[in-house]
């Protein structure tokens, strides 16, 4: 017996591995760089440059990039410096082989520096990295059979079947011209760059991506004081990633990092240093889902022949909820620094960092924090600019009816939106948005038949049991189920009973008439 075959493409978790690297180093100012006074603001990034993979091995070179954003000791004047940190890591992920393709995530979890003396810093700093690699698997599922003389139990089941999967990378390239009440651009000191409110989404052949570009900037103006400038824009931008065989009706999960980014002064058509353009590169990590009804077969018999279904238990997932919810913070900020009134804020960024998250009842719980640094002047003319850190705790629950434990989600946090706003000279109010994007996979596992074995009848077995038999149904019962065990068919039994729609009940008497007779 020769059974019909539908497949299944599944993703499975091949290996992963999660590892820290601790930076302590001792860091030397560069000569051409002034001496260091106060340190304002820092932050640091990660570029891997090569990853390997060979006999359960990764492979991993690359640098931790640390900027700093400081006042010249003496002078007064605002620089900066750029310290590059080599790393080299390599993480054992049980099972993986040369060709097998890795995602990468890697985190800052802490960055610190401290000014030893005008000349030399001390940068500390814990990057975590976490490596995944997964593996194309097909199950393929008995929907029918060659044979009509058999009677098959089936399970309608809609499940989601993997169709595409594929890296590939969104390079946004925006240009700033400077205002016209701005001076040219002598030196750019420092930058940010934030996405915000990104949406993915499938369509024909290609992923359509949305946003907006948050970059802020500052300079040293090209006039007689070289004073310092800032600038501060969101840029709305779409663009689009070629991803074949996708359609708008399948079910994304896509995962995007920022891998590069850089800003560069440009002149303009008059030659003049007045352009800022801003470059980022983001890596998409693409999963489409179809989601597809199956008649699948969970067992099989004949009253004329005896069928052993052989096969194995598989992990099938389904669909339970795609569902995207907002968390909107709002806190005061008391300044407690001495050096001086708030007269201007100049620049506000953050990052969301999720700590926890769990099943509940119909949900899933959210706890994290918004990581806030704050630019800002005070009434010092000869040190103005000054930085703060903040932290704001959140705790949400993002609606999922029906989760339990068991089911696996894939939870995507963002920054959406972020304002701050001067009160009065020593107190800021902070309003923010968070966006939680999750979708909610169940499996389940079923029993899927391989082949069927053919044997003939135990004939002890048939002729011991009765030609007629009064059986009253009880709860759970089927007309499958019934008609196996009694040697009959569901057919056969709603002919002599007379039922219709094969509906059965609880307490309902059946005559049941043995078709082999021995």
């Amino acid at each position: 017996m020769e059974l019909k075959k539908e497949d299944v493409q599944v993703l499975r978790k091949k290996s992963e591995a999660t590892t820290q690297v601790t930076f302590d180093v001792d860091y030397n100012v560069p000569d051409v760089k002034p001496d260091i006074g106060r340190m304002i603001q820092n932050k640091g990034k990660i570029s891997v440059d090569e990853v390997r993979l060979n006999d359960g091995h990764a492979f991993l070179k690359g640098n931790l990039h640390v900027d700093l954003l400081y006042v010249e000791d003496g002078e007064g004047k605002v620089c900066s410096l750029t310290a590059v940190l080599p790393m080299e890591e390599t993480l054992n992920l049980e099972g993986i082989a040369n060709g097998d393709k890795m995602c990468l995530k890697w985190e800052i979890e802490d960055l610190s520096l401290h000014l030893i003396h005008s000349r030399k810093l001390n940068i500390k700093a814990v990057v975590t990295l976490a490596a995944s690699v997964d593996e194309l698997t097909g199950i393929r599922l008995p929907e029918n059979t060659d044979d009509d003389t058999v009677s098959v139990k089936k399970k309608q089941m809609k499940l989601l079947s993997l169709s595409v999967h594929k890296k590939d990378t969104l390079r946004l390239k925006e240009e700033i011209t400077l205002a016209s009440n701005k001076p040219n651009i002598a030196e750019l000191l420092w930058y940010t760059m934030e996405i915000r409110g990104l949406d993915l989404r499938p369509e024909d052949n290609t992923i359509k991506a949305k946003g907006e570009l948050a970059v802020f900037a500052m300079y040293t103006g090209e006039d007689e004081d070289n004073a310092v400038q800032w600038l501060e824009h969101s840029i709305p931008f779409s663009g689009q990633v070629e991803c074949s065989g996708c359609t708008s009706e399948m079910i994304p999960d896509i995962e995007s990092a920022v891998i590069n980014q850089s800003l560069e002064v440009k002149p303009d058509a008059d030659g003049e240093e007045r352009i800022l353009q801003a470059d980022v590169v983001l890596e998409l990590d693409m999963k489409m889902y179809r989601e597809e009804n199956h008649e699948v077969i969970l067992d099989i018999y004949t009253p004329f022949r005896q069928c052993i279904p052989e096969g194995r238990p598989e992990i099938l997932e389904s669909l339970l909820i795609r569902n995207f919810s907002r968390c909107r913070l709002s806190d005061r900020i008391e300044v407690k620094e001495t050096q001086g009134k708030i007269l201007q804020l100049c620049h506000s960024q953050g990052k969301i960092k999720t700590d926890k998250t769990k099943i509940i009842k119909d949900g899933i719980q959210a706890e994290g924090v918004l990581l806030l640094k704050i630019l800002y002047i005070v009434g010092n003319d000869a040190m103005p600019f000054y930085s703060m850190e903040a932290m704001i705790p959140f705790s949400h629950v993002v609606e999922a009816r029906g989760i339990k434990e068991g089911c696996r989600y894939h939870l995507h946090t963002e920054l959406e939106q972020l304002s701050t706003t001067m009160l009065d000279s020593n107190e800021i109010e902070i309003r923010a948005t968070v966006g939680l994007n999750v979708l909610v996979i169940c499996p389940q596992e079923e029993m899927i038949i391989d082949k069927v074995k053919e044997e003939p009848l135990d004939k002890e077995k048939v002729r011991s049991m009765p030609g007629i038999t009064v059986y009253i149904v009880k709860s759970g019962d089927t007309l499958w189920d019934i008609a196996k065990k009694f040697y009959t068919t569901a057919e056969e039994i709603c002919r002599v009973n007379n039922i219709e729609n094969q509906q059965i009940s609880e307490g309902q008497p059946l005559l049941l008439i043995k078709k082999v007779q021995e």
